[in-house]
């Protein structure tokens, strides 16, 4: 069936499963963040640890622990290390079982986490237990996430952007969720308990979302697609090694003939003499050689992000009298509205932002590549644009960059380093408990403005580089470089977890 003739996709069921399974593959790591004060109270030692509120925020020797840093650190290293183990894992292991195994274990681990509510223990074995099951269940949504943005790769670019929403909005989620189980009125472990069933309930309708897809005519279209294409690429393969064992003198067995002549049959045909040659296949250096800038604009921009939250804002406490941000409790709102749910709204709008304003791009000097659709706009996603800077015409391509265009390649690596003063903002708020540094920022108004501001530059200048970079590669390269930048991202969110040690030290 040709493209054209593809089925429609009835109630739009195809794309509202999509966006589920996007908010299910970041349900996890939002879930633990948005409950650090939960952690830092049952690590606090006390008899009583497991009656605490969700919202009590430990900030000074109570943290013996370091939970805010160990669990961002142990969250983005499989992150990296499943980045790098992709090729091996994806050619090893089925799709529906790396997807549906991880989903899998990524709701059981949850529902021990749950279940570790009502259980009463020390909190050396807590943290222990804790801290193993966030590694396990970042590795698996690694997985599942690489392993979904693979299905996505044979369907139209509209399934991309709404997985990804649902990813933005997982954070959103989990505050909210937090926010209602504050103000349930309940006693603070029937809280703690629903607020960690909800992401349970969330990896379910995943699993339901997944094996409802093959029973879509629509979805059934592009995963037959993707299946196909696999088939052709094993075809190629065996044809290359039959082509090798002939050059080496190594006679046909009769199978060798059977499968050369299926290979004939299924072999498409030879292209005409004045039609243009498939590009070689593009070299990793060669590649990272034209997108190093935006990459390590990249990676600097999640290693401030991850530096300093939640680790540090997570610590910062408000300053106003009893009853300004609470219905009971002193402060109990403050952290998970004006922390967790401002930055994961102004991270959602910062993202969006690139939609309407996005300066011209930074690109090779060579016009042969600019001519050769580098910089044609694709459907979908951060790259379709009808109107602003990026309403690229053909007259428009074969120009040469121009001196605005060399002026903004410089503001861009600008911006990105103007982030690292948000380090040095957040660590001289409101953290009551502290050694070394003072407190120069001790009203709410200064924490929520620079929140706003940290939250919205991260989510532009991400959705920025993400954009850019498939812009600055040849068509052919736009794999190579897609693979290259989510390695520097997941580099990113590592080094930054891994500096967070550091900063809270210095407080």
């Amino acid at each position: 069936m040709a493209r054209g003739d593809a089925p429609r996709d009835s109630y739009h069921l195809v794309g509202i499963s999509f966006f589920i399974l996007g908010l299910g593959t970041l349900l996890p790591w939002n879930f633990f963040i948005t409950a650090i004060p939960y952690f830092q109270a049952r690590l606090a030692g006390d008899s009583n640890s497991t009656a605490r509120t969700l919202s009590t925020n430990r900030t000074g020797p109570e943290d013996a622990f370091n939970f805010n840093n160990w669990v961002t650190l142990l969250s983005q290293l499989p992150l990296l290390l499943f980045t790098l183990l992709n090729s091996f894992l994806y050619q090893c292991i089925p799709e529906t079982v790396r997807i549906l195994g991880s989903l899998l274990a990524i709701l059981l681990l949850f529902a021990l986490t749950a279940a570790l509510v009502k259980v009463d223990m020390s909190p050396g074995p807590f943290f222990s237990i804790t801290m193993a099951s966030v590694c396990f269940i970042n590795s698996f949504s690694a997985v599942l996430q690489g392993s979904l943005f693979g299905q996505l790769g044979t369907m139209p670019s509209t399934y991309s952007t709404l997985f990804l929403s649902g990813q933005g909005l997982a954070g959103i989620f989990a505050a909210l969720a937090m926010l209602l189980s504050l103000a349930s009125g309940v006693d603070a472990q029937t809280s703690a308990l629903g607020y960690f069933i909800t992401p349970c309930v969330g990896i379910l309708m995943s699993i339901v979302c997944y094996l409802s897809l093959p029973h879509l005519k629509f979805a059934r279209y592009y995963l037959a697609k993707k299946q196909s294409q696999a088939q052709a690429q094993e075809l190629e393969t065996k044809a290359e090694l039959l082509h090798s064992d002939e050059k080496n003198g190594i006679p046909n067995s009769p199978q060798r003939v059977a499968l050369t002549l299926d290979l004939d049959l299924e072999k498409e045909p030879e292209p005409e003499p004045d039609e243009p040659q498939e590009p070689g296949k593009p070299s990793v250096f060669t590649v990272f050689q034209k997108i190093w800038l935006t990459a390590l604009c990249l990676v600097l921009v999640f290693t401030v992000t991850l530096s300093v939250f939640p680790a540090i804002t997570a610590m910062v406490t408000s300053s106003t009298s009893p009853g300004k941000w609470t219905l009971s409790l002193p402060g109990q709102f403050f952290n998970p509205i004006c922390c967790f749910l401002l930055f994961n709204i102004m991270d959602c709008l910062g993202r969006s932002l690139t939609s309407y304003f996005l300066w011209a791009p930074i690109v090779p000097a060579t016009q042969e590549a600019d001519a050769r659709g580098l910089l044609e706009p694709r459907s979908g996603g951060c790259s379709e644009r009808r109107s602003g800077p990026l309403h690229f015409s053909l007259s428009d391509r074969v120009e040469t960059p121009s001196r605005k265009q060399d002026e903004d390649s410089r503001l861009l690596p600008l911006l990105v380093c103007l982030r690292f003063l948000f380090v040095p903002l957040f660590m001289l708020c409101h953290v009551p408990q502290r050694s070394r540094l003072p407190i120069l920022f001790p009203q709410d108004a200064y924490f929520i403005t620079f929140m706003l501001l940290f939250a919205i530059s991260n989510g532009y200048l991400v959705s920025l580089t993400m954009c850019l970079a498939p812009r600055q590669v040849l068509p052919h390269e736009r794999e190579v470089a897609g693979a290259l930048m989510t390695f520097f991202l997941a580099l990113g969110l590592s080094c930054g977890a891994s500096l967070s040690f550091l900063f809270k030290a210095l407080l």
